[in-house]
């Protein structure tokens, strides 16, 4: 709960002004709908005393003017708490993409994207909820029970103590059940996310799923979550039934206090009709009243549990953090790895007393067997980790000194999974910065030569590009990456298995555009084919996170002992 207030004061205290006018609008549909009851039990009064037909009139007009003005209220206060609430978690959805988008990559590898989507939005849906009806309905309700029971105390202290012992043990009750759902409604959210997860997965890999036959067993995984979702549904909605049915015992045994006490003292003259009327409608008004905390009061369970997995996230720090800032030369830059070792797993290296060095504009291969360290390097090299030991190096400045928008300026990476969006080709390239300016798109497409592709679409630059790439060919996708590096116009490149998924003719074809990609630029290509390394300066060779062979590429290309010798040879090393 601390949290949840916590969250509420760091994201509402912007839009202090609205709370405000809330505020004050919830007090004034408190402060009628106490005023309005005693209008009628007035009525009643002067209709049974014989009181004049001017006089009745007057009242009515009263009651129905007041109940217009509170209708208006309410629904303006309705709107603003509506908006509020959704002004206040937008900036935390947007908030805690920006954070989830700056973890390192171990994290990233730990949560699906369909978790993260659950958790990003589902949760933060519901604590949007949870802000929009606090104030407004448990704020408000709770004004509106003191009103009811001091109101009640000025018509008949009889009452009011009824009215009174009803409302301490109703609140009794809410306190003993209020957390009695929320261990219920986190493994309910946490089940949710399972779901989106497993579906986010599954739909991706649709032609996989179909290519091996392994239909029914998804199915059947998808059964399993299903009703592990119906389970959790069922025991998170009997646990905040607790709170709702101790409450309804209550309002039905304060119902028939107030009829018996009331006939009690009508019977005696010692009360009017009218105030046996207004004590009974603040019995059915407090009883309402209390039942809409309760229910907020299971909203609240369920916020609770959604703060708690939003802060897993939110407060989490990244194992990458952000360096002071250092002054790295213009133009392209070196690249060392002094004694770098790396494990995702203790005890498992993925990387083991790594070194090499690239002089600014040199190039490099990257060759070694699926698992062999290939992929790390570059990773460590952009910061998505940060290595376990040793010190890598880019224009002479640990990566650790630099901030991670001054490293990643300078230093792009093309990975082998293309990710293209549902956007327009411009907004593609660009990844929506709306500064650049089209004449350098249209350079760079035409520099990765798809000039006569740009050319031949409909609408150019804003012709919608389905997610993943919709009709394009793996090839077109690789380029277009490609023209993302250029118009980022790094100093240091990583190709990372950049063709592995072209077939060699594609990969003839985007060969000219690598090339001209990586001139005038420090290199490091990881390749799945050799003829992507057939032109660059050096060339090592990784096995089980260890250097086994490294040198310029020409000199092992010629001596006949070398590993790279060996492959160019088609015999395995």
């Amino acid at each position: 709960m601390s949290r949840s207030i916590a969250l509420l004061r760091q994201y509402l205290a912007p839009h202090w002004r609205k709370a405000t006018a809330l505020a004050v609008l919830v007090l004034l549909n408190a402060g009628l709908s106490v005023a309005i009851p005693l209008m009628l039990g007035r009525f009643v009064d002067t209709a049974q005393t014989g009181g004049e037909v001017r006089a009745l009139l007057v009242i009515a007009g009263t009651f129905i003017g007041l109940t217009l003005v509170n209708q208006v209220i309410v629904s303006t206060a309705a709107y603003h708490s509506e908006d509020l609430g959704w002004l206040a978690t937008n900036r935390m959805r947007a908030d805690l993409v920006g954070h989830t988008l700056d973890l390192d990559q171990d994290f990233h590898q730990r949560h699906t994207p369909g978790e993260l989507i659950e958790r990003v939005d589902g949760d933060v849906t519901t604590l949007a909820q949870f802000f929009s009806s606090f104030v407004f309905h448990v704020l408000g309700n709770t004004l509106l029970a003191i009103g009811i029971v001091v109101a009640s105390f000025f018509l008949d202290w009889r009452i009011g103590l009824v009215l009174l012992t009803f409302g301490v043990a109703a609140v009794l009750v809410l306190r003993r059940t209020q957390h009695v759902a929320v261990p219920y409604f986190t493994a309910l959210r946490q089940t949710n996310a399972d779901l989106s997860g497993f579906l986010e997965e599954r739909l991706a890999a649709t032609e996989d799923i179909r290519g091996n036959g392994t239909r029914n067993h998804v199915v059947g995984r998808l059964t399993g979550l299903l009703d592990e979702l119906t389970r959790s549904m069922r025991r998170a909605g009997v646990a905040s039934r607790a709170s709702s049915s101790a409450l309804e015992l209550s309002v039905a045994l304060a119902t028939v206090g107030i009829l018996a006490l009331g006939s009690v003292l009508l019977g005696a003259g010692t009360m009017t009709l009218g105030a046996l009327y207004v004590g009974y409608h603040y019995a059915g008004l407090l009883s309402m009243t209390l039942f809409k905390i309760s229910y907020r009061i299971d909203q609240l369970q369920l916020a609770v549990a959604s703060v708690g997995r939003i802060a897993e996230i939110h407060d989490r720090p990244s194992a990458v953090v952000d360096g002071p800032g250092a002054d790295l030369p213009a133009g392209p830059l070196s690249v060392a790895y002094r004694d770098v070792s790396f494990a995702y797993t203790e005890g498992k290296p993925a990387l083991r007393e790594v070194s090499f060095e690239l002089a600014p504009g040199e190039t490099m291969g990257l060759l070694g067997r699926t698992g062999s360290g290939k992929t790390t390097v570059g990773r460590l090299l952009y910061r998505g980790q940060d290595a376990g030991a040793g010190q890598i190096l880019v224009g002479g400045v640990d990566v650790r000194e630099l901030t991670l928008e001054q490293l990643r300026s300078r230093v792009a990476v093309v990975t082998q999974d293309v990710r293209l969006f549902a956007a327009s080709v411009r907004d593609n390239l660009t990844l929506f910065d709306d500064t650049v300016p089209d004449e350098r798109i249209v350079a760079a497409i035409a520099e990765v030569g798809l000039a006569g592709w740009l050319d031949a679409l409909p609408e150019g630059l804003d012709t919608p590009i389905g997610e993943g790439g919709g009709a394009l060919s793996a090839g077109e996708s690789q380029l277009l990456a490609f023209a993302r590096v250029f118009l980022g116009e790094p100093d240091v490149v990583i190709l990372d298995e950049a063709s592995s998924r072209l077939d060699p003719a594609t990969e003839r074809l985007t060969q000219g555009a690598q090339q001209r990609l990586l001139a005038g630029r420090t290199a490091i290509v990881i390749a799945h084919h050799l003829a992507t390394v057939r032109c660059l300066d050096h060339i090592v060779v990784l096995d089980d996170g260890r250097i086994v062979e490294s040198g310029r590429r020409e000199h092992l290309t010629d001596d006949p002992g070398s590993r790279y010798s060996a492959l160019l040879a088609g015999v395995g090393a």
